[in-house]
């Protein structure tokens, strides 16, 4: 939905100052101007936010949500995954996993200043997906002893071990500078990419592959899985084998109709209860014996 543009506030401005539409994030009450997404980050967004949003483990997630757990701070990630009411307005809480996007002409310094905003504000996972170049996905976790939200500027943590280090491809050099400058925040950030998968714990109940947040292929699998499990099948080969037994229960039930044979509730019950090698058993010894074993 599009609103028009308002006026843009004076700085130092507050998040009650700017409404739905508006080109701006606020950052310490700084606005900071959004563009429009290109051609490739639209695309991406679009499918990549389709499969986290099935994932059975969601509650909802949303895109360009306003996020301002305090009044001098909006920030709006490209996807958001959390708990998100039905309702008008920003989001007073910080969501768990957010994603990124990042093409050609980021402004890699305000990148940086968001997800650390984001982490410090509560967010566990900042996912930021590199459209340019070798396509990756660098995965930035809040420090296990990180601030609480709110917490007061002047707390100290220790710095976490630092992770395994990555040959290729590497970090941006904004997010090197940002990890080194924010060690209270943010555990070292690592780089996945295509043939890796990303993980969630507590937020996403499946592993999503590097390739399903940008490849339309690669999401249409991933959301496939991920609506056949919320039906209560493990995957499509779930579905298939489903629909075999179906058609061999059928087949048993004409059989015991011809044969004069008559379905017990027992009966339908042991036959509700057999695979799919049982019931093809089962069939083959009706046509045989043409009797109940």
């Amino acid at each position: 939905m599009k609103h028009p543009v308002s006026a843009p506030p004076r700085s130092p401005a507050t998040a009650d100052q700017l409404r739905p539409g508006d080109p701006y994030e606020l950052s310490e009450g700084r606005l900071v101007e959004c563009l429009p997404t290109g051609r490739r980050g639209g695309r991406s967004n679009l499918v990549g936010g389709e499969v986290l949003d099935t994932d059975p483990a969601v509650e909802a997630a949303g895109v360009d949500i306003g996020i301002s757990p305090r009044p001098e701070m909006l920030r709006a990630p490209d996807i958001v995954v959390g708990s998100i009411p039905d309702e008008p307005g920003w989001a007073t809480a910080a969501p768990p996993l957010a994603v990124e996007y990042a093409d050609t002409g980021q402004d890699e310094a305000e990148l940086q200043r968001k997800i650390e905003e984001l982490l410090a504000a509560g967010t566990r996972w900042v996912w930021v997906v590199r459209l340019h170049g070798t396509r990756r996905v660098e995965v930035h976790e809040a420090a296990p002893d990180a601030p609480e939200p709110n917490a007061p500027a002047s707390a100290t943590h220790a710095a976490p071990a630092p992770l395994p280090a990555r040959a290729t491809p590497p970090l941006a050099p904004a997010a090197r500078a940002a990890a080194r400058a924010w060690p209270q925040v943010r555990q070292p950030a690592r780089v996945a990419v295509a043939g890796e998968t990303l993980e969630a714990p507590g937020v996403l109940r499946n592993a999503v592959p590097v390739e399903a947040l940008y490849d339309r292929r690669a999401a249409h699998e991933a959301t496939l899985r991920n609506l056949l499990q919320r039906k209560g099948y493990d995957g499509l080969d779930a579905v298939l084998d489903e629909g075999r037994r179906q058609g061999l229960r059928a087949a048993v039930r004409d059989l015991c109709e011809l044969l004069g044979i008559t379905l017990s509730p027992d009966r339908e019950a042991s036959l509700g209860a057999m695979d799919e090698a049982a019931l093809g058993a089962l069939r083959e010894h009706l046509k045989r014996d043409r009797r109940w074993p």
